[in-house]
């Protein structure tokens, strides 16, 4: 069973470069059968339906980079929070997610209007960044 939703076009994008950085980063045989069906399906929905004139490629490979620098981030954080470690580079990490999040959402609000998506997703955090 799956369920069918409608979603913007950045996010499916962003959706297929968490696939494809699992379907390199993860061994587990069982667990890349799932991700790859998953990719395949995304990337078959993509091709059908988004306009092939617009070039994203650019876009699509900035997106991937913020998407593996999420990925790195996380699995130090996670290292150090097994280790008991809270110190200054737990906090430049902690810190890290939501600024390098805040650069994907802005990617993806990118390609949804390049791409005339239909649905845009908001953001509304408080401005953190110092004037």
């Amino acid at each position: 069973m799956d369920i069918r939703v409608s979603v913007s076009a950045g996010e499916c994008l962003d959706k297929i470069t968490i696939l494809e950085i699992k379907a390199a980063k993860i061994k587990d045989a069982a667990k890349l059968v799932n991700i790859n069906h998953e990719l395949k399906i995304l990337q078959d929905i993509c091709a059908e339906t988004l306009p092939k004139e617009i070039d994203i490629s650019s876009e699509m490979a900035e997106l991937k980079s913020v998407n593996e620098a999420l990925w790195k981030i996380e699995d130090d954080i996670r290292d150090k929070e097994f280790a008991g470690e809270f110190d200054q580079r737990f906090i430049e990490l902690a810190r890290s997610v939501y600024i390098t999040n805040d650069k994907r959402a802005a990617i993806k609000r990118l390609l949804n209007e390049k791409l005339g998506s239909e649905l845009i997703e908001e953001k509304s955090y408080a401005d953190y960044q110092q004037k």
